[in-house]
């Protein structure tokens, strides 16, 4: 059967997806020690706000199997993957589980950052945007935080590497290569994401857009916390 090796992941979704898991993992650990590590904590937080942001333009604007068209999926079309009827073409980018399990941690991070950004500890740490809400709205960020979001962000995590494991080891997929050097060997020929100098320039250009709203949001409080 013949292969073809398509760019799917282009380097900017890349860089994304190692960098996000990177800034999540810092603060799971940080949120743990606590103390002096809140430093980094909302930093960390606020780098994942920049790279939120960024994943959300670009998921508009980025390469074909990172666009957010490409997420699309309807009720029969799931039910084809599951019965391993989906078409190998339509499978190139997320397939439908993982289109799901991507939106799902992106709506979950937005909230986590979201209620961050609203939160107060009565210590040390207070989000930037506590003093334009009422005491009742950031008790109830904070609560949402430090528990709900907390747990449901491992447990998604939990399930993102159990899934990876499921399809290396059941389905002798390769997952995570593809999103090392960005490319697939398919058994049918597709469109392949636009890489090339110009489309990094204009992430380049989206990342730093995202920081400086990051930065911004940052400054709106005189003691930044996450």
């Amino acid at each position: 059967m013949t292969q073809h090796t398509v760019r799917i992941w282009d380097l900017p979704t890349r860089l994304f997806h190692w960098a996000l898991a990177a800034c999540v993992v810092g603060l799971v650990i940080t949120a743990k020690v606590g103390g002096n590590a809140m430093e980094w904590h909302f930093r960390l937080g606020y780098g994942v706000l920049a790279l939120l942001v960024f994943r959300l333009v670009w998921g508009v604007v980025g390469g074909r199997w990172s666009r957010f068209s490409s997420f699309l999926l309807s009720p029969a079309r799931l039910v084809r993957y599951l019965r391993g009827n989906d078409p190998a073409e339509e499978n190139a980018g997320h397939s439908p589980l993982g289109a799901l399990a991507v939106v799902g941690m992106l709506a979950v991070l937005l909230a986590q950052v979201g209620t961050g950004l609203l939160s107060d500890d009565e210590i040390a740490f207070s989000g930037p945007l506590t003093r334009f809400v009422s005491n009742a709205v950031v008790g109830q960020a904070t609560g949402y935080h430090k528990e709900i979001g907390q747990y449901l962000v491992l447990g998604l995590v939990g399930l993102h590497l159990a899934a990876i494991l499921f399809y290396v080891l059941v389905r002798r997929q390769r997952l995570v290569r593809p999103m090392l050097h960005g490319d697939k060997v398919l058994p049918v020929p597709t469109v392949p994401s636009r890489d090339n100098l110009a489309a990094r320039a204009l992430a380049l250009l989206v990342l730093s857009l995202s920081a400086g709203l990051a930065w911004w949001v940052a400054s709106l409080g005189a003691s930044p916390g996450f």
